[in-house]
């Protein structure tokens, strides 16, 4: 369901991307710094970011966006009102060492979650 009204009664607007493959940890540094931004901004902000969680991160706001845009919403006024990144479950992988041992690495998953809603 794309669309839901808050306790103020001020609809929201959310879109996600689940499985994504990139670490959590890196992804929420991206996250945190277009929370609470108008959308046309942020999109700015993250078109020039070096980082690949900032793709992910654009694309799942272009989508809530485009869920606003469906209902009528006005695009002038949405800003991003939450911007969160969970921990998905990660592949378990090994890497060859010395003397016939291995040792484990976790390839990393998370899901990204964007929130945006009228001022």
């Amino acid at each position: 369901m794309a669309n839901q009204a808050t306790e103020a009664g001020q609809k929201e607007w959310r879109a996600s991307h689940r499985y994504a493959r990139i670490s959590p940890r890196k992804a929420r540094l991206i996250a945190d710094m277009i929370r609470g931004m108008d959308c046309n901004e942020a999109l700015d902000m993250l078109r020039f970011q070096h980082q690949r969680s900032a793709m992910f991160m654009a694309a799942v706001l272009k989508s809530a966006m485009v869920n606003a845009d469906e209902q009528e919403a006005d695009m002038k006024r949405l800003f991003v009102s939450e911007s969160r990144v969970d921990g998905g479950p990660y592949f378990r992988r090994f890497r060859p060492k010395d003397r016939g041992r291995a040792h484990p690495i976790a390839k990393r998953t998370c899901h990204m979650i964007v929130k945006v809603a009228e001022r």
